[in-house]
């Protein structure tokens, strides 16, 4: 299990497309611990005995309202006490004109002011989906991530099976590539489950005999994709006499990653197979499925049809 991504409020800028009005120069160095958004609505009455000061604050249209009440000395006071040293930044929703006692107390004690023309909610849905997803609890999964007509195919097998060839394949076939080798996988609500690539082998693949090569730079921006929900998981194989692989695709196999159960299915890896045909036709089988098509029920209903045309034919006989 890896330890949760680091979040700076440069980060957070950049991401969440807010405006700086007051300490670019500290953003870099403030550290972002929690994805909550507090609206500190109870604090600007005074009461601070549970004032979430780790917290990226944000002030809406209540609150600003609220503080006008205030004479000059009361805001200064209480805005002090709102800026602390842990404190990440503040955020001004809807375009609202930054209170001058604010950014004199986020001067003094160093909390970045930063603002949005975004309504309140808007704001905060796109700041608390940013964090939840860079601090969210992360598992390193040993296998190749790939987007298949929309879906995230996350390949899996022993080394040397041949995952990462199956991949390249894939990507020539004009499907894009999330991660070889490791994919960090993380869950961003109670069902879905995101798998990326770590910053280090972001757009690499290694393929033995050739070495690592560069997915984005040999076959364009369009081969790539920075992450992607997990959808289904294909488990490869080597084939042997012995083993019992599923012919008829009733059998119902599932991998659970945190709260999360992912439908998986398992091929067999001989010499002669197309890997990547083969895990194409599980994607668009599974998408078909998806969307309430069963081609094993057409098969049974199909089966059971014939087996009582043929008991009828032979009463008939009879």
């Amino acid at each position: 299990m890896n330890l949760a991504g680091s979040v700076t409020v440069a980060d957070l800028v950049k991401n969440t497309r807010l405006d700086v009005y007051h300490g670019a120069e500290l953003l870099a160095d403030k550290d972002i611990t929690t994805s909550d958004i507090s609206r500190p609505g109870l604090a600007l009455t005074g009461y601070f005995n549970y004032y979430p000061r780790e917290r990226v604050q944000l002030l809406g249209k209540t609150e600003t309202a609220y503080s006008k009440n205030m004479s000059h000395d009361e805001r200064l006071m209480i805005f002090r006490k709102m800026c602390q040293l842990t404190t990440p930044a503040f955020v001004i929703s809807t375009g609202l004109p930054v209170p001058n006692e604010l950014v004199q107390a986020g001067k003094e004690n160093g909390v970045p002011i930063l603002g949005t023309k975004m309504t309140s909610s808007r704001i905060l849905s796109n700041m608390t989906n940013y964090l939840e997803g860079k601090l969210a609890e992360r598992q390193s999964v040993h296998g190749v991530l790939v987007d298949i007509y929309g879906l995230g195919v996350l390949i899996t097998g022993d080394s040397g099976v041949g995952k990462s060839e199956t991949a390249l394949e894939l990507v020539k076939r004009g499907h894009r590539l999330i991660a070889d080798d490791r994919v960090d996988v993380y869950q961003q609500d109670e069902q879905t489950l995101v798998g990326e690539a770590p910053k280090i082998l972001n757009h690499l693949l290694e393929i033995r005999g050739i070495g690592i090569i560069d997915v984005m730079n040999l076959f364009g921006a369009g081969a790539v994709r920075q992450d992607t929900d997990i959808d289904l998981i294909v488990h490869l194989e080597n084939w042997t006499p012995d083993k019992q692989f599923d012919r008829l695709g009733n059998g119902e196999q599932s991998r659970k990653f945190f709260d999360v159960e992912v439908p998986e299915i398992s091929i067999p890896v001989k010499t002669g197979r197309n890997l990547a045909i083969i895990i194409e036709a599980a994607a668009m089988n599974f998408r078909a499925e998806s969307m309430g098509y069963d081609a094993t029920k057409v098969f049974d209903d199909n089966l059971n049809s014939l087996i009582k045309e043929n008991s009828a034919h032979d009463s008939h006989k009879q």
